[in-house]
């Protein structure tokens, strides 16, 4: 062998990385009649709406006025904080007393250090702005693991959607900060991270109690794969959580504090409603028309727990058992299994911040879109090719 010639080594991670990404790359532009209609491309066209959602948001900040609705009130109820107060009942803004948990308190007291004590507003759409992105790159990763939504439904939840922008940037509203934290216990959830899903969702209602819609279905997720016994110490980690984050204020004033965070009586304003808009709003506020929409709420649950989701043939006490003591045993969890993506908005309180995102099986998955494609791998021949687009 000639001295000049070396014998050449396996290439590097990073070539090889590169050289896969390259192949693949080539692959989504000979089918890229399929880019915006099959699932498996979902991580290309979020990348891309992504980057395109960099340049809509910076220009929404700086082409849209802002409007004041809450931001103001939030940074004088954490000033109160601040200022050494840690009764509950002592905590209002502009709009009114203090309403939301603890955790909330600490995010927006920081908020509040970086905004130049809430005065500077650019800075806080920036912040929100960075958040949005965070959020909907969260989003999209569950999107990608269900492998049933065509990608072209993603520019009308992000690009085209005004009041996204509007909620995240332009009014600086508290729901953002809760949602990016239920979509981050999802995806963790999704991973198997239970103890630390358990945790994010309960930073999510700490920030806000609306998270609480969630509960019913990561309540059934965790009997499903633990049983009652196994479930109990993942619930701890949520309870414990809320003590912790409440403590300064549970010790100073613990009934203002609960009685304030987590006021399930609060009369919801008909003014703020959007859903239920074409109701008279004496109809609107009367207590008949709250417990109805809470009885059919709970109905639903019900139904959807004893009709679609648990299907073993045992009865539904038997999630109560240790996984190894039922007849079937539990099976690994998967997006299809705990979540739906859905096409219409749900109630306000619930996806304020994201309409048509996907949410925990047991909240309204009645509006489901069907299944869409069946894989999200690459297809490899022609005949796949072809197969894959009738889908």
């Amino acid at each position: 062998m000639a001295a000049g010639l070396r014998k050449r080594g396996r290439p590097g991670p990073a070539i090889r990385a590169a050289g896969l990404c390259g192949q693949w790359l080539r692959r989504a532009w000979q089918e890229r009649g399929l880019l915006l209609l099959e699932p498996r491309y979902t991580l290309l066209v979020a990348a891309c709406l992504c980057l395109a959602e960099v340049g809509i948001t910076f220009w929404v900040i700086h082409r849209v006025a802002y409007t004041e609705i809450d931001w103001k009130a939030y940074m004088a109820e954490v000033e109160g904080v601040i200022n050494g107060t840690y009764d509950y009942t002592q905590l209002q803004g502009d709009t009114g007393p203090l309403v939301y948990p603890a955790g909330f308190v600490y995010i927006f007291m920081g908020l509040y250090y970086a905004t130049g004590r809430g005065t500077d507003i650019r800075m806080a759409q920036h912040i929100f702005a960075v958040l949005y992105l965070a959020t909907l790159l969260l989003v999209f990763l569950i999107y990608h693991q269900t492998c049933k939504v065509p990608p072209f439904v993603f520019f009308f939840m992000c690009c085209a959607s005004y009041r996204v922008h509007s909620i995240f940037v332009l009014r600086l509203f508290n729901d953002p900060v809760a949602m990016a934290l239920l979509f981050l216990s999802i995806n963790l959830l999704l991973a198997q991270r239970w103890g630390w899903g358990c945790c994010c969702f309960s930073l999510a209602v700490s920030v806000k109690m609306n998270v609480l819609l969630f509960a019913p279905g990561l309540l059934f997720l965790l009997l499903t794969q633990f049983g009652l016994r196994g479930a109990i110490p993942k619930l701890g980690i949520c309870a414990v959580l809320q003590v912790v984050l409440g403590l300064p204020f549970l010790l100073e004033n613990p009934v203002g504090y609960v009685s304030r965070s987590f006021d399930f009586g609060r009369q919801f304003l008909f003014r703020w409603t959007v859903n239920w808009r074409f109701l008279p709003e004496a109809f609107f506020l009367h207590r008949a028309f709250h417990l109805a929409l809470l009885t059919a709420h709970l109905t639903l649950l019900l139904l959807f727990a004893l009709c679609r989701w648990h299907r073993t043939g045992e009865s539904i006490l038997s999630l109560l058992k240790d996984p190894s003591k039922r007849k079937v045993p539990p099976q690994p969890l998967t997006p299809n299994h705990c979540f739906y993506p859905l096409h219409l908005q749900l109630h306000w309180h619930l996806l304020q911040p994201l309409p048509s995102l996907p949410v925990l099986r047991l909240v309204f998955p009645h509006t489901a879109l069907p299944p869409v494609g069946h894989t999200c791998t690459l297809a490899h021949t022609p005949a796949q090719v072809a197969g894959a687009g009738t889908h």
